[in-house]
């Protein structure tokens, strides 16, 4: 078992590349960390990992290795929970990370801890680029292809982004119909928290013409503050159309320039590779994908 405990070492800090990341995954100091490493480097004659000051990274040998690791510790993780999961009830906590959507995840979420009291959530609600595994997340959903090669994903469904405004602020400033005439208009703008930077609306240009200049009363880096100003009737926002769909449907909100607009978006769900998944996060990973977007998520 020693050995077993070694290579979830070594496979810790493969993943993330520092003994003191590591370290506090597996709750042992830095120094412990690296003591292990070198055990195994000396009983196996071989060395794993090439060290600086300043990174580490894995020899030719500690990469075909690392690859063996990960399949004997899943085996042995799926051992122990075909062991005792056939007639144990998903408990325990789950860390997660979701961006800043409340209103879409949060019923979602809530139907989840109906179904499932004994699990204990910790929810993180950040539109940052989490480090899902040196920051010990179980889960996290995030929009944008995955490329993190250290995690699993799931597709949830996609979305699109639309221009909204009330049939009321239309009345009194007329409705554009050429991405020019959004020059005349009030333009609600999104701000990335993390960067600053306005979040650009995918307008497509006609050939020849000019990029309007987007007059923009008001910039917020939450888009719930948007979609509620936009339904006070102080000007147009570019809203995900799961947020809109009801307002839309009821009259409250009416789109526009769709033709002029190109946006699809996706929701992932992405979670360790080097962990077997267990009871709780499985249920999760299902509920999510089938509650999220029922009509449009990918298996």
């Amino acid at each position: 078992m020693d050995n077993l405990g070694s290579l979830s070492v070594f496979v810790q800090v493969a993943d993330t590349r520092s003994f003191t990341a590591a370290g506090r995954i597996l709750g042992v100091s830095s120094s412990a960390v690296g003591k292990s490493i070198a055990r195994m480097e000396e009983r196996l004659g071989v060395r794993l990992f090439h060290r600086s000051t300043r990174s580490i990274t894995l020899t030719s040998e500690g990469a075909l290795f690392l690859e063996r690791s990960r399949r004997i510790l899943a085996e042995v993780e799926a051992a122990e929970q075909e062991l005792t999961q056939a007639s144990a009830t998903p408990r325990g906590k789950l860390r997660i990370s979701v961006p800043q959507v409340r209103g879409l995840l949060m019923p979602v979420i809530s139907d989840f801890m109906r179904a499932y009291p004994e699990i204990e959530l910790d929810v993180d609600f950040s539109d940052r680029m989490v480090d899902v595994i040196e920051e010990g997340f179980d889960a996290v959903i995030r929009t944008g292809k995955p490329e993190d090669s250290r995690l699993m994903a799931r597709h949830l469904g996609h979305y699109q982004l639309v221009l909204v405004g009330t049939p009321g602020y239309f009345e009194q400033h007329g409705i554009p119909s050429q991405p020019q005439h959004l020059d005349h208009h009030a333009c609600l703008r999104h701000k990335f928290c993390a960067t600053g930077k306005l979040e650009p609306w995918p307008l497509r240009q006609v050939p020849g013409s000019t990029e309007p200049s987007l007059r923009t009363p008001l910039v917020s880096t939450t888009i719930e503050s948007l979609y509620h100003v936009v339904q006070e009737g102080l000007g147009i926002a570019c809203l995900p159309d799961y947020m809109v769909n009801q307002a839309v449907s009821t009259g409250q909100l009416q789109r526009v320039l769709d033709e002029h607009l190109e946006h699809r978006g996706s929701f992932w769900l992405l979670w360790p590779a080097s962990r077997h998944a267990s009871a709780k996060l499985r249920v999760f990973i299902d509920h999510m994908c089938a509650g999220l977007f029922p009509t449009g998520a990918v298996p």
